[in-house]
């Protein structure tokens, strides 16, 4: 595939002419640099002079997201994000996404298709990576073929690409993924090459995709479709990771057989967990064959019921902020520790791009981390990390007395409910701790809401547990996870720094050095006659 073809120079200088913008940033994962230069190339003959482009790498956290923070210091008014991308909303700046478009077999991919159709016996619900969009429409042409379709029930539905445009959260004229003409500025004709149907990510009923809360458990989380007249269609929307579909209001999701077009990426291991309770496969179109087995992934589920039951007993807890981009992420720290103080813990804030071991070792600390990033980079494999690493969403469970698992799980901070606190109540009862086996009381040092004449009496209690930890041995404070904040595990370390003050500033006494060179210093006799 040419060069043109593949990344979609037309297109993206159509966007950048439509919009007037002079000053803008591609923006490449390290896996396509290699190319950049001949595409910006490529795009600067196609849009001529009077626009400069900026060519960015290395970005400061995942690959998918925009990196806002980058293009700001060219001072971008726009960014194209090229590759793999989690499609979450910015913040500031508009984006236009270029997919890529990797090689697959049509007619090999609908024979896959149409052997699940033939065996499962329930109606398939075609979903892809944002990389192999660009062959959809050639898949329907070529299993319409195979298998006419008469419309008396859903057999296959596919899924669509909900824009290749991301307008900020904050625009003030409240578009997203589409111009001041109301079009999508890729081809000029109101299209976006993904539908065909001249939607671009707010479709004929003024409801924007972006928007909608993507969970697969429960009638409580449809969104009937609407006709304008207050009455209901007969299907429902989902949507995740940049895809949205619906299906009929009288079929339940976990009836479907979700039928996955991709490699087993981030997006595929999103998809998973949360629709962890229907029946998937994936054709693998590298290698064109057909998988069916993921008791791997959805075995992840366990692990992540143990990080939550653990960070229940963790007292002092890190919040990592991993983008700086992703709209709402303000708003989820401020949850998290609002949600954390009412626990009775103590909270850090912590800003750190792509989160390793030799990172969070530096903050020893911590019982836990909650990682705020965007839900293709949400799940930190910390095996290896000193302390382990959870998200928002195990956060709430863990953090909320009373709250339980039900098998529902979510990666996305911004379709996460956090109920505000009412008070500390409820942690007047020890919890049951499966970890340690036992009964364990939560100590709530910083209570909100209340004047100090009236809780002397109520911070009696934990002032008392304050002070008997200070009796304890550093060994038990440091290694029994029972420091409450930063400074108590400060004060049990062995070395606390260099200490700048001592009792006694005088030197007590002092001897004199030697003075000369290293060669022959002053206080050595010197050979003579060495000759000799």
């Amino acid at each position: 595939m040419d060069l043109e073809s593949k990344y979609e120079i037309s297109r993206t200088a159509d966007f950048i002419r439509s919009n007037n913008f002079v000053r803008v940033a591609l923006q490449f994962p390290d896996e396509l640099l290699k190319v950049s230069t001949l595409v910006a190339k490529a795009l600067k003959s196609e849009l001529g002079r009077g626009v400069r482009l900026f060519v960015m790498a290395d970005t400061a956290y995942g690959s998918c997201c925009v990196d806002e923070v980058s293009a700001s210091h060219v001072d971008a008014e726009c960014l194209i994000h090229y590759g793999h991308a989690c499609m979450s909303p910015t913040t500031t700046l508009p984006a236009f996404f270029v997919f890529g478009k990797a090689s697959i077999d049509v007619t090999d991919c609908v024979q896959s298709l149409h052997h699940c159709l033939s065996t499962s016996h329930k109606p398939i619900l075609v979903l892809f990576g944002l990389e192999y969009a660009h062959a959809l429409q050639n898949i329907k042409s070529v299993s319409a073929a195979a298998l006419p379709f008469d419309g008396s029930s859903p057999m296959i539905q596919y899924a669509k690409v909900a824009s290749s445009i991301i307008y900020p959260s904050g625009d003030s004229n409240g578009r997203n993924g589409c111009d001041g003409n109301g079009r999508n500025g890729c081809d000029g004709n109101g299209r976006n090459g993904c539908d065909g149907n001249g939607r671009n990510g707010c479709d004929s009923d003024g409801l924007n995709w972006h928007d909608i809360v993507v969970q697969s458990h429960g009638d409580n989380h449809k969104i009937p479709k609407s006709d304008g007249n207050s009455n209901l269609r007969t299907d429902t929307k989902y949507g995740l990771g940049g895809l949205k579909w619906c299906i009929p209001v009288d079929y339940k999701i976990n009836e479907y057989l979700f039928f996955w077009i991709g490699s087993e990426d981030s997006a595929f291991s999103n998809f998973v967990l949360t629709f962890n309770n229907c029946e998937i496969v994936r054709y693998d179109a590298e290698e064109r064959q057909l998988r069916e087995d993921f008791s791997h992934q959805k075995k992840t589920l366990m692990r992540r019921y143990y990080l939550v039951e653990k960070a229940k007993d963790a007292n002092i807890v890190g919040i990592l902020v991993g983008t700086l981009a992703v709209a709402g992420y303000r708003k989820t720290i401020n949850q998290m520790k609002e949600l954390i103080e009412v626990s009775g813990k103590k909270s850090y804030i912590l800003v750190m791009g792509r989160p390793n071991s030799a990172k969070l070792a530096n903050f020893p600390e911590c019982d836990i981390f909650v990682y705020v990033s965007c839900a293709q980079t949400a799940l930190l494999d910390s095996k290896e990390f000193l302390a382990p690493v959870i998200t928002p969403f195990e956060a709430v469970l863990a953090f909320s007395r009373g709250k339980e698992w039900t098998g529902e799980y979510m990666l996305e901070f911004r379709d996460l409910i956090v109920s505000s606190p009412v008070g500390v109540s409820h942690m007047d009862e020890a919890r049951f701790s499966f970890i340690k086996g036992g009964y364990v009381e939560d100590v709530q040092f910083h209570e909100s809401g209340c004047k100090q004449n009236e809780d002397s009496l109520a911070l009696a209690e934990p002032a008392m547990k304050a002070l008997s930890l200070s009796s304890q041995p550093s060994d038990y404070i440091l290694f029994k996870g029972s420091a409450r904040s930063g400074a108590d595990f400060f004060a049990a370390r062995s070395f606390q720094g260099l200490k700048m003050q001592y009792e006694n500033p005088s030197v007590s006494s002092y001897i004199v050095g030697r003075s000369g060179r290293a060669a022959g210093y002053k206080d050595e006799k010197m050979q003579e006659n060495c000759s000799a």
